[in-house]
């Protein structure tokens, strides 16, 4: 058997607790916190300009990506994308109640369908 350790008195306890103590109180962090974005809720005529240039140039085109493009609100930008849809300029892929997917006017609308009926009939023959 190992040698006894001679055990401290309960004033020597007593005294190394109340030395150890808690020190300081811990301190709350205050987190992260993001910028707030100022984006606009009237389109200036730089901004409409920009819509009608850009936009119908974009391979995928949603309501967030012309919010962080032209820096204006999303009920802004979901008002514009349905016009430019209304005026042929751009083609809704998906639209659902959370996300409104858009894409690029190639050629006219009919196209689409007419251009795939000579493939599939290629792969019959």
């Amino acid at each position: 058997m190992p040698p006894k350790v001679q055990q401290k008195s309960k004033e020597q306890k007593m005294a190394a607790a109340m030395a150890g103590g808690k020190g300081k109180k811990k301190k709350w962090s205050k987190g992260k916190s993001r910028d707030k974005v100022d984006n606009k809720v009237l389109m200036s005529k730089e901004q409409f300009e920009r819509l009608h240039k850009e936009v119908p140039k974009m391979k995928l085109i949603t309501v967030s990506a012309v919010v962080e493009k032209l820096k204006v609100s999303g009920g802004l930008a979901r008002r514009a994308l349905r016009q430019l849809a209304v005026e042929g300029k751009i083609r809704p892929v998906l639209l659902s109640r959370a996300q409104q997917i858009y894409t690029r006017q190639i050629g006219e609308v009919d196209d689409a369908p007419a251009a795939a009926a000579p493939a599939a009939a290629a792969e019959g023959e």
